[in-house]
């Protein structure tokens, strides 16, 4: 008998010690299970944390079989819901790489088993980075309550904090951003009576005070180009506006907002008249992978607050040169939202080059109360535009972003409750073929019902994100940050 072989079967049988009584099912259902979360025929990276679950319907117990090609399995039965053992878990993933997990889940209904219909789980060959960060908030609009900026390991559940706003109580951090994923270089913003714009490169970390007297307001929307010199940020003079008697919630518009370029070393930010006009609105900027466009969205500016529903983005770039921080003479127009009475926002270009991703809604760019926005991806090679209908819902799905492989994003969503948004990863093939979206698997199924706040821009990191929080306490706790050059404008 071969060593290998031993070893599946005392895998096998230390999965089975300890489970519950074997089911003899008294019903034998042809439907699939309903859970929550919805794990039935995702496809998950072979290092993502267990996919907990328990099934929407009353039983005094669940049963649940993981079956992978290779023979292993493990066998899990509880009152409550199905919590997978992790090492056993991780053991099954790795073995089953490139193919499926068979799962057969019953439940006990008057001392009588019912056996759902088998579904699928597809194990992923392609890998995903080490974890999310994002921001987790309360759904308020006019006080900064508690919040921070916290990360996750994806192959388990521990979340820590990187920075949170106790530090500097009465302040807002948001708008976190990194370099291609690389948890070395990181910007975000401390909003408040002190605070600035924190800037961690390979290691210095530095407070900015990033207005000046030819930009209409600090730093805003963040996105870093690939060669860690520069960071493209918009600058929006923004406001909150509330409806009456609409379904919407809250509107968040910009009066007048520009896109610039802040050159790092140079401390000083450039831009040009086309980025700049005061007749257009220009906001969410983001860079190609190759460093030599930089996409925005631009609408052509309206009365506002007056015709705040008026106003709809395109997708649009113009060519920058990293060399020596210059910008093209053109503007392209890459998808006409207007033309279909539409309106773009977060321009998200896959780090292989080959598609881009963004929210589309009726108007504006503030997406996060918006329940017709969806996600639509754009191929960049053929110029070909489609909605993800496998990823979008009834109601919101908006922030998202990529894996440094482009292999898997993350979105956010209002699916589950209408109220809080909640973050979907998705695998995508070389192809743009898209599966399931899975829900961020936790260590218990109640955890999103008894979570008060909304995760807010989620973005994968390659490692672990280390930021002193002593640093960034007596960085925003001393003086106004370091002033920014006045703006070039070419």
């Amino acid at each position: 008998m071969s060593r290998l072989y031993i070893y599946h079967l005392v895998f096998i049988l230390s999965i089975l010690t300890g489970c519950g009584g074997k089911v003899t099912p008294g019903d034998v259902s042809k439907e699939k299970p309903k859970l929550f979360p919805d794990y039935v025929d995702v496809t998950i990276p072979s290092t993502i944390a267990p996919l907990n679950f328990r099934a929407q319907e009353e039983y005094s117990a669940i049963d649940a079989v993981f079956e992978g090609k290779s023979g292993q399995s493990i066998h899990v039965q509880d009152s409550k819901e199905i919590c997978i053992p992790a090492s056993d878990w991780s053991k099954l993933l790795e073995a089953s790489k490139g193919d499926s997990l068979k799962v057969t889940v019953s439940v006990k209904q008057h001392d009588r088993w019912k056996q759902f219909a088998p579904f699928q789980i597809h194990v992923s060959e392609s890998p995903i980075d080490y974890g999310l960060v994002y921001r987790l908030i309360a759904p308020g609009y006019e006080v900064y309550s508690k919040m921070g900026i916290y990360q996750r390991n994806l192959s388990n559940f521990d979340q820590s904090p990187i920075v949170e706003n106790t530090l500097v109580p009465g302040s807002c951090v948001n708008c976190h951003s990194f370099k291609l994923t690389d948890p070395k270089f990181m910007s975000f913003h401390v909003r408040g009576k002190k605070g600035g714009t924190l800037l961690m490169k390979d290691g210095q970390t530095n407070l900015l005070n990033t207005k000046t007297p030819k930009t209409i307001s600090n730093f805003v929307y963040p996105f870093w180009h690939p060669s860690g010199k520069y960071i493209a940020y918009s600058v929006n003079n923004t406001h909150q506006v509330f409806h009456e008697t609409n379904a919407k919630r809250v509107e968040v518009v910009d009066g007048a907002s520009d896109v610039l370029v802040y050159d790092i070393e140079k401390n000083q930010p450039v831009s040009s008249s086309k980025l700049m006009g005061d007749s257009i609105f220009e906001t969410f900027p983001s860079f190609s992978p190759d460093g030599r466009w930089l996409y925005f969205c631009s609408a052509k500016s309206k009365k506002m607050p007056d015709e705040y529903n008026q106003v709809k983005y395109n997708l649009c770039r113009i060519a920058f040169n990293p060399e020596n921080g210059s910008f093209g003479d053109k503007v392209d127009t890459l998808f006409n939202a207007s033309s279909l009475n539409k309106s773009v926002t977060f321009p998200r270009p896959s780090p292989d080059g080959r598609y881009l991703m963004f929210t589309l809604v009726d108007y504006g760019n503030f997406s996060i109360w918006h329940k017709e926005a969806d996600l639509y991806l754009l191929d960049l090679q053929s110029g070909n535009t489609r909605v993800l209908n496998e990823v979008n819902s009834p109601d919101t799905e908006s922030y998202h972003s990529w894996s440094s492989n482009s292999r898997w994003f993350v979105f956010s969503s209002r699916r589950i409750d209408g109220l809080y948004t909640r973050p979907f990863i998705a695998h995508i093939s070389e192809k743009g073929v898209v599966g399931k979206p899975f829900l961020l698997p936790q260590s218990t199924t109640g955890f999103y019902e008894n979570l008060m706040e909304s995760f807010n821009i989620p973005e994968f990191v390659s490692g672990k994100v280390e930021v002193d929080p002593n640093i960034v306490e007596d960085l925003v706790a001393g003086e106004k940050g370091k002033p920014v050059e006045s703006l070039k404008l070419q």
